[in-house]
């Protein structure tokens, strides 16, 4: 029994599946407050709910390893630390390459592997070869962090704790401890630890005049401390019957027992840590520090996991936040900036708007046509009700509500009037010539039936390819592909069910269903009388059609711009900046603040919602937030600025504004703008800047010398702004150069200089570690030794510092090493263990694909110059090699579907022929669709070429029912040519119908309705351009290429079975 069939036998079953579709959307999409209000009398409903989020999982084959050991330099964290983890990651299986960079005190590891690559195994694998490397570290390496890499990871939010009386010391223990924990068992949030502050510590400041004059080098106060405060198990006794616990005071229980602790004993009266120190409950040295709004303040970054909804976690957030603040002293406040969540609900509205908008304009265009509302009913309808059996099969694929979902669908809207349009038609047509409705409906969809399956295969068969692509081209493409998929398969389902039921119930006949056969085409109508005089030049006129969109496509496609994702118009920029190397962040934290007064300036202080920055490095006692926030050093800020919403300032023309209003006041200061938004950040796939260049050579000074003339080159181009080489390579430094002869003279070593200049420099908390227990919150915190930095402010200072003890005198510093002023690379980068430099740039006016070539030029320009050393290579990165990815991809996805579709076309009409004819509109939509988006300024980029291959199937489902009218005519007429014109004459209304429809549908998204409507308007305008021109060449061209291509075509069939009626093989039997 076939759909019709049953369902007219069977009407209220239909009904019955059609309202279980609408309830069970119903609970897909229900709100919060329906569950709250059934959570209010007792009922739990167990159901989940659909996520909502920006984009799709991308699943990008990427893991970060994250080591710290603070203090050393980063030519130690190259040589002894990542060069062992490099040589072992090579090992991993599908590993593609391993980029590293090196700080002091941190190195951050890149791992990217082969799309396809499990990434379960190759986290396993990762672990195990960290666990490995380790071994052959510098005593005191800790683990490092190791996480993979998605959309989760970029933030959705900030938690951000301030307070008028508080230090940041104190709010970051606070925020570490007691706000933390509470955040990170939200569902679905992933929680990094806070920005701002450095970690809570028990800080031994020890004096160096005290030192000397004491004769006591630091290594020695460190010596005493190992043996005074220890940490010790407790043992156990058995006394009677008890069995108690005998724990021993080795490790103090009170900070001031630490200055109780003897440093000499010998040689006159005893020294203690008191004589030469203070001790203090304080933080770890400072590294940096968070802004907000201009003040000292502490941040949490709101990042959720891949798994999670984006509108969930900041749901629970915001929730929560009565909570921590209950956890909290009155004096520190909590709140949740830069909330990412109104930009989400504005995408999805603005998409749920243009949907709607799009479905009341193809029922009005219905409307037009067929001058019966009822009619327009009956195809209005079909549109939700599709659309809801769409979202209940993403619901039920684990889809999420995102932009490409939401885009598929809003795509759908203009196509799935196709199906019951050209149902409705022909009912029409069929009750012309009979007074039965129900004749009509069974007569008319019989008809149609094969033509429209077809249809529907082919728009399928265009996304067919979206399964075999890579990385994330695949990632994106497949939730539109099931989007447009779903509401295609249901639209077919509802035309061949629901709208034959509901134009029995609700269609009469009217005036405009007159009895004469309109159906037979006028012979004096405009339209056949220019069918007939192109069908006539069909020799001219298939190869100036083919000719022209030839021409228009390589023409007028060079002029289009190439990008991953269309621009955003959101109200936010992130602005880098760095000051001269070795800057103290003291000194840059006051280049922030003024930069963020000229921004108030430029912009106008009232249009500024919200600033958030931090200034310096990640503390590494938190390597982690290194892969969120990377700082090459203390020179170094990140300042993030909200305007207010609807203030209509242009982001970009702001950013132009304030690089010249900031080149001019600030000389000194190299300036950077970076992705702001939640879409731009996702789009960059973890790159600061569009446009990368990776310079690579044997000798680093050799590498520095040729980056330095290709940033020259560079800066030259008028469409790159913000040029710099990213690393430091000129970081000041003050060598020491101990002369181990007069070290060993003066009963000392290189190893115990080295201890002493540490504990004066930096801190001792990575090379002796030492720990105290709070005993009134159980948390345990580091102990370490240091001279406070304000007592050492130049050379002279720490060539005084003592390092030994002999024969009742100290040995100071300068009597066995020479302090010299000099420079050496503030950060190492490697790739597969080369070591490489970066050049960054920003693009202005101009797209990337443009931007590439210019730079490719440039570059192979200085090779022919032979200013390209034979040892230098040199890459385009950023965000180019994922450009070149996702369009190749869509490209070769192009490509297979109209592959595909001739397939599907030839085994459907059993002749190669009349599958050639029928794509022979293929060329008419890319040019259609060239020419919209040239007119219209848009791009190439994911959604327009998106757009472009829908273009294709919806073109195919159009010349597949002219082509299919014209066969049944020419197998009656034996003519092509009669068939031809035949075929168009009658299908007219039919496409003009549907295609004006589909082209109504899809007014609204391509005009970009709201502020984020600029996302998916490339995609409706090319399906429009493509849409247009496929009319065009289907009611004008498809004729002349079928009268053209079957001239001499049997009219039988191509079946080989002699008992087949239409076969030429047929033999007739008694």
């Amino acid at each position: 029994m076939n759909p019709l069939t049953f369902a007219l036998r069977r009407p209220w079953t239909v009904m019955v599946a059609i309202l279980a579709i609408v309830l069970a959307c119903s609970v897909a999409l229900r709100p919060k407050w329906v569950d709250q209000s059934l959570a209010k009398i007792g009922v739990d409903l167990p159901l989940q709910t659909m996520k909502v989020d920006i984009f799709p999982a991308l699943n990008l084959p990427v893991i970060y390893v994250c080591q710290p050991y603070g203090g050393m330099d980063a030519a130690q964290m190259e040589g002894l630390l990542t060069n062992y983890y490099e040589y072992h990651f090579l090992y991993i299986s599908n590993i593609h390459h391993v980029e590293s960079r090196n700080i002091q005190g941190t190195a951050l590891m890149k791992l990217i592997f082969h799309p396809g690559t499990d990434m379960s195994q190759a986290m396993a694998e990762t672990i195990n070869y960290v666990n490995r490397s380790r071994a052959m570290m510098p005593p005191g390496t800790v683990s490092p962090f190791v996480m993979r890499f998605d959309t989760g990871s970029v933030p959705v939010g900030y938690l951000v704790l301030s307070s008028d009386t508080r230090t940041v010391g104190e709010i970051q223990d606070q925020a570490l401890f007691k706000v933390r924990p509470l955040f990170s068992a939200l569902p679905g949030v992933s929680a990094p630890p806070p920005f701002g502050g450095s970690a809570r510590t028990v800080v031994i400041r020890a004096n160096p005049d005290r030192l000397r004059s004491y004769n006591i080098s630091p290594d020695e106060v460190v010596t005493a401390l190992a043996l005074g405060n220890s940490v010790s198990p407790s043992g156990n006794m058995h006394v009677g019957t008890s069995y108690p616990i005998v724990p021993t005071n080795a490790l103090v229980k009170d900070i001031k027992e630490l200055g109780s602790i003897p440093i000499r004993t010998q040689d006159g009266p005893p020294v203690y840590v008191r004589d030469v120190a203070t001790i203090d409950d304080a933080t770890d040295l400072p590294t940096g520090y968070a802004l907000v709004n201009g003040r000292r303040a502490v941040y949490i970054l709101a990042t959720k996991r891949a798994e999670a909804s984006t509108m969930s976690v900041i749901d629970e957030i915001k929730k929560a936040i009565p909570a921590m603040q209950a956890e909290l002293p009155p004096d520190i406040k909590v709140s949740f900036e830069f909330d990412q969540s109104p930009y989400v609900t504005r995408a999805v509205g603005s998409l749920l708007t243009e949907g709607l908008l799009g479905a009341l304009l193809t029922g009005l265009m219905v409307l037009v046509f067929l001058r019966d509302w009822r009619s327009a009913l009956v195809v209005v309808l079909n549109i939700p009700l599709a659309i809801m059996a769409a979202v209940l099969g993403l619901w039920l694929c684990g889809q999420t509500i995102n932009l490409m979902t939401l885009g598929g669908l809003a795509l759908a809207v203009g196509i799935l009037v196709d199906e019951a349009t050209v149902e409705i038609e022909n009912i029409h047509t069929q009750f012309q010539k009979t007074d039965s409705m129900a004749m009509a409906v069974r007569l008319g969809n019989s008809e149609t039936a094969v033509p429209r399956l077809l249809a529907m295969l082919c728009i399928l068969a265009v996304f067919v390819p979206s399964f075999f692509m890579q990385g994330a081209a695949r990632n994106l493409f497949i939730p539109l592909s099931l989007a447009v998929g779903f509401s295609m398969i249901a639209s077919y389902i509802l035309s061949s069910t629901f709208v034959p039921i509901l134009s029995i119930w609700l269609l009469k006949r009217t005036g405009s269903h007159a009895h004469a056969n309109d159906s037979a085409p006028l012979k004096s109508s405009p339209y056949r009388r220019l069918l007939g005089q192109t069908v006539a030049w069909r020799w001219v006129v298939v190869p100036v059609y083919l000719a022209a969109s030839v021409l228009i496509v390589v023409f007028a496609g060079r002029q289009l711009g190439l990008e991953i994702f269309p621009q955003t118009g959101v109200a936010e920029f992130r602005l880098k900046f760095r000051a001269p190397d070795g800057t103290h962040f003291d000194t840059t934290e006051d280049y922030a603040i003024k930069v963020l007064d000229e921004i108030g300036e430029t912009v106008g202080r009232k249009n500024v919602d919200l600033t958030l920055g931090y200034v310096g490095t990640i503390p590494s006692s938190f390597p982690i937030n290194g892969v969120y926030q990377w700082s090459r050093g203390p020179e170094e800020g990140l300042l993030r600025i909200a305007l207010k919403h609807g203030t209509g300032i242009d982001v970009e023309e702001t950013k132009n504004r304030l690089r010249q209003v900031l080149g001019q006041k600030y000389p000194e200061l190299r300036f950077s703008f970076e992705p702001a938004d939640i879409i731009s950040e996702v789009m960059s796939f973890g790159s600061p800047t569009p446009v990368e260049i990776a310079v690579r050579g044997a000798n680093l000074q050799e590498s520095e010398v040729y980056a330095r003339e290709l940033e020259k080159r560079l800066r030259q181009l008028p469409s790159l702004r913000d040029v710099q080489i990213a690393q430091s390579l000129a970081y000041p430094t003050i060598n020491v150069s101990v002369d181990r002869e007069k070290a060993s003279m003066s009963g000392t070593n290189a190893s115990q200089i080295a201890r002493s200049v540490v504990a004066a420099t930096s801190s001792t908390r990575f090379v002796a570690q030492n720990y105290w227990p709070d005993p009134k919150t159980g948390i345990g915190y580091q102990v370490q030794i240091e001279i406070p930095q304000p007592t050492m402010t130049q050379a002279e200072d720490l060539a005084m510092l003592p390092v030994d003890y002999e024969n009742g005198q100290s040995v100071l510093l300068r009597d066995v090493a020479r302090l010299t002023p000099g420079t050496q690379p503030g950060q190492f980068d490697r790739y597969n263990m080369k070591r490489e430099l970066t050049i960054t740039a920003n693009i202005s006016g101009v797209d990337l694909g443009t931007v590439s070539r210019e730079v490719q030029q440039v570059l192979s320009q200085m090779e022919k110059e032979g200013l390209k050393p034979k040892s230098i290579t040199t890459e385009i990165r950023g965000q180019v090699p994922t450009l070149r990815q996702i369009l190749s991809g869509l490209g070769v996805g192009l490509v297979l579907a109209i592959l595909v579709i001739f397939l599907l076309l030839t085994a459907n009409f059993q002749s190669i022929r009349l599958a050639l004819a029928t794509v022979s509109t293929v060329p008419a939509v890319l040019a259609g669709v060239v020419v919209a988006l040239w007119l219209t300024g848009s791009t190439l980029n994911i959604e327009s070429f998106i757009g472009a291959i829908m273009a294709i199937g919806v073109a195919m489902a159009n010349a597949i029912l002219l082509v299919t009218f014209a066969e049944q005519s020419r197998k009656s007429s034996h003519d092509s040519r009669e068939a031809a014109i035949e075929g168009g004459s009658r299908r007219l209304r039919a496409i003009l119908m549907t295609s004006l429809a589909m082209t109504a549908g899809m007014i609204p998204m391509a005009a970009g309705l709201g502020e984020e409507g600029a996302q998916t308007a490339p995609l409706g305008r090319a399906v429009i351009g493509g849409l247009l021109a496929a009319t065009f060449a289907t009611l004008l061209v498809l004729p002349a290429v079928y009268a053209l291509v079957l001239k001499r075509a049997s009219s039988t069939s191509a079946s080989l079975d002699p008992l087949d009626s239409e076969s030429r093989y047929f033999v007739a039997t008694s």
